[in-house]
Parts: structure tokens; C-alpha cells; sequence
């Protein structure tokens, strides 16, 4: 089974992406061999309230059972508790929050109250360090990437909560995971879209020295091209439990799923 963490439904506000219907998503998960996505509404992450995409999310998931829903939570708007509350009730393995995106500061007071209470939920909390190359964005798009240390200030402000943190790279992994402890380590987990495959030795170094346990399998699609993910397994020399563990295992028990 292969489970991808990092889908996007609909448009992107900043230029043309091809693919962005929930058709054109499923016709791409079965070219690339994706059995379930876990999908993020993309141009609610640019409005203003993010949680106001989730009602089509749950629609549009619960019309094909192959989608996972994955919601918006803006903890700097009234009524986010109950944003919460409903992705329990819906099922969603995750939740999701782009700070930076929100108008929030990536380690402030709103990000560790939603923190504590994702841990509390035992929800986890998905964040991305960015959505597209800071060569590729336009002049209007100036949200900042998220920091590492933000992402280390997030896992250690609750002993509970458990974050997927997506679009990183080697550098950002290593920061994080070698400045963490290893129980804040052991609560982060990271999607393979950003990483560098072969030729170059960044994913194969990370999953030898980070551990394959903290990666799971992701693609970005429609804003990156699925197929990128799949080649750089097909390319390492990795064992059928490494690999299942990183394309569906760590999400379904790691997670919690």
C-alpha cells in the first residue's frame, strides 16, 4: 500500500497548475501507484479565514473513499476549537496549519495552544516550511518559510503532540533532528517530497542517519510532480520493510491512523 501525506485539491492563486481537480488527482494517483491521499483544500490556504475550504474538503472526501481529508485550523480565529473538534468527528488523520500563510508567528502563543490541544486529541498537526520554490513564487506571494526553530519550539512545547512537517529539505531535517531530544525526535515525522534522491545523497543519508522510521511517503501533487517521489525509492537500495514502512507503514501506526 502507498499512502501520500502532501495532496492538494483545487487552484493555485499564483499561476496555472495543471491537475488540480479531484479527477485529475485520482487519475494521477493511479499512474504513480497512491492507493489513499490525504488532501489539504489549496486555495484555502491563501483566504483570509483558511477553515472556511473545509465544508468542500468534506464533501469532495467523503464522495471517494481513496481521500483522506486533511483540514485547516487557524488557532488566531474564534471558533478553531470547533474546527478541531469537527476533524475528529470526520475522521481526518491530520490537521493542518501554515503559520506564516495565517498572518501568525510560527512559534507564538496561538501555534502552541493549538499544539497542546492537537497533543490533547491526540490529533496530529501537519505544517509545511513552504509550498513552492522562493525562485518560482510571485512578488505578491510573501509569506515566509517556516524556521527551524519553530518546528523544535512546537514539539517541545507539549510532550504529546506528534507533527508531519512537509516540503523540507535536507538541511531543515538535520537542523531539527540533531537539535531535538531524542523523545522530541521520536514525534516528528517527515515527507520525502523536498528531500534530493539520486544522484545526489541526501534522502539516502537521512533515511542511514535520521532513521527510516521518520519519513513518510508525500509528493506535493498537484504542485510538484508525483512521479519525483516514487523515483528516488526506486532508486535507493532499500529493503521491502524500509520501503513499505516509509510508503504507508509510519503513517497507518506511527501516526496513528
Amino acid at each position: 500500500m502507498r499512502i501520500d501525506v502532501n495532496v492538494f485539491l483545487g487552484a493555485y492563486p499564483y499561476r496555472r497548475v495543471p491537475g488540480t481537480s479531484p479527477e485529475a488527482v485520482l487519475r494521477a494517483m493511479e499512474r504513480v501507484g497512491v492507493d489513499e491521499a490525504w488532501v489539504t483544500h489549496l486555495p484555502s490556504l491563501f483566504w483570509q479565514a483558511p477553515p472556511e475550504g473545509n465544508a468542500w474538503l468534506y464533501e469532495a472526501t467523503a464522495r471517494e473513499r481513496r481521500f483522506k481529508p486533511v483540514p485547516a485550523v487557524h488557532p488566531g480565529l474564534p471558533g478553531w476549537e470547533a474546527v478541531l473538534g469537527e476533524a475528529l468527528d470526520r475522521g481526518a488523520p491530520v490537521v493542518r496549519c501554515d503559520p506564516t500563510y495565517c498572518g501568525l508567528d510560527p512559534a507564538g502563543a496561538e501555534m502552541r495552544v493549538l499544539t497542546a490541544a492537537c497533543g490533547a486529541a491526540r490529533l496530529p498537526l501537519l505544517v509545511a516550511v513552504r509550498l513552492e520554490d522562493a525562485r518560482q513564487r510571485h512578488p505578491n506571494d510573501r509569506a515566509a518559510e517556516v524556521p527551524t526553530a519553530a518546528v523544535r519550539a512546537l514539539v517541545r512545547s507539549d510532550a504529546d503532540v506528534r507533527l508531519v512537517i512537509t516540503h523540507a529539505d535536507r538541511a531543515f531535517v538535520e537542523e531539527v533532528h540533531f537539535g531535538s531530544t531524542p523523545e522530541e525526535a521520536a514525534r516528528i515525522w517527515w515527507d520525502i517530497c523536498w528531500i534530493w534522491g539520486p544522484p545526489e545523497d541526501h534522502l539516502e543519508t537521512l533515511l542511514r542517519t535520521v532513521g527510516v522510521e521518520r519519513f513518510v511517503f508525500g509528493t506535493g501533487q498537484p504542485l510538484r510532480i508525483p512521479e519525483s517521489s516514487v523515483a528516488k525509492l526506486d532508486l535507493l537500495a532499500l529493503a521491502p520493510p524500509q520501503r513499505a514502512a516509509i510508503e504507508s507503514e509510519n503513517a497507518r501506526h506511527g501516526l496513528g491512523f
